[in-house]
């Protein structure tokens, strides 16, 4: 038997199938469920990504700086030498605040130091080592001693505070004139 589109049996199932789909489409719509695609986007999430946004403002910001996009990142390596030298400061505060304990001490230094050549001029070198001034140094007597070929070297003698003169701080603010000192050699170092 064959159904025809002007038949009344072909009228009812269509109206019924047109009344189920009906029926289909407002349950989906109720329920945001469509049974072959899965959920179906309603405008819910939208409102919930627009309250999204406005409480991305107000998030904690677990970042050291607030300009986080105009600085350049640092790797782990440049972090942690950033961080230790940060730390060795605040120690090196932390120790320089607080007064020294015990007795003070104190050591009579003989230093020689060798000009870079012959020509050097020891009279300006000795006034040069002479300048520099430390917390607790006391420059002594010097002397030019012969090296050997007619070169000779400056031994200066000074006393220093033990806890706020370091030996190779000094050592190396006198290898930092540089214009006239090759090298600084310690020739004796006496606790007084």
């Amino acid at each position: 038997m064959s159904w025809k589109r002007s038949s009344p049996i072909w009228r009812s199932s269509s109206s019924l199938s047109t009344s189920f789909l009906i029926i289909r489409f407002r349950f989906v719509l109720s329920s945001g469920i469509n049974a072959e695609y899965g959920p179906v986007a309603t405008s819910k999430p939208a409102a919930k990504a627009a309250k999204k946004e406005e409480s991305d403002s107000d998030d904690f910001n677990f970042s050291d700086s607030e300009d986080e996009d105009d600085a350049p990142k640092e790797s782990g390596m440049e972090r942690m030498k950033r961080l230790a030298a940060e730390k060795k400061a605040e120690e090196a505060a932390k120790e320089a605040a607080k007064p020294h304990s015990g007795p003070i001490t104190k050591s009579n230094v003989l230093i020689d130091v060798k000009p870079w050549s012959d020509e050097t001029d020891l009279v300006a070198m000795e006034k040069a080592i002479r300048a520099i001034e430390m917390e607790g140094l006391k420059w002594g007597d010097s002397k030019h001693v012969e090296i050997g070929f007619g070169i000779k070297k400056i031994r200066i003698g000074n006393c220093i505070v033990d806890h706020l003169v370091g030996l190779y701080e000094l050592e190396e603010k006198l290898t930092d004139l540089e214009e006239f000192v090759q090298s600084v050699d310690i020739v004796s170092h006496n606790k007084i």
